[in-house]
């Protein structure tokens, strides 16, 4: 959940399919349909569904979704700042 809202939160706009896609390594179709659904059916993304040939469908983040990834956000430039830190704390627990 937290890598596709990253995606769609730094992206900022509309992103079709293929995109989130894209930038998520190693993510499978279904996870990916999963995740998205249930973000919509929890109200943190918006599907919007274009009738053109052939059909575009968009996911942005909806103004609830937002305010969850600036939470998110967080959390990941944490693990960013602190990740030598942590890596550290592990080397020294395993010598024990």
């Amino acid at each position: 959940m937290s890598l596709t809202m990253c995606t769609l939160g730094i992206h900022g706009a509309p992103m079709r399919y293929s995109e989130v896609s894209r930038n998520i390594p190693g993510v499978s179709q279904k996870m990916l349909t999963q995740t998205l659904r249930s973000l919509e059916r929890d109200g943190m993304v918006r599907r919007t569904v274009t009738p053109v040939s052939p059909v575009r469908v968009d996911y942005e983040l909806t103004d609830l979704g937002r305010s969850l990834y600036a939470l998110i956000a967080q959390v990941r430039d944490w693990a960013h700042e602190n990740a030598d830190a942590v890596d550290h704390a592990r080397a020294t627990y395993d010598k024990l």
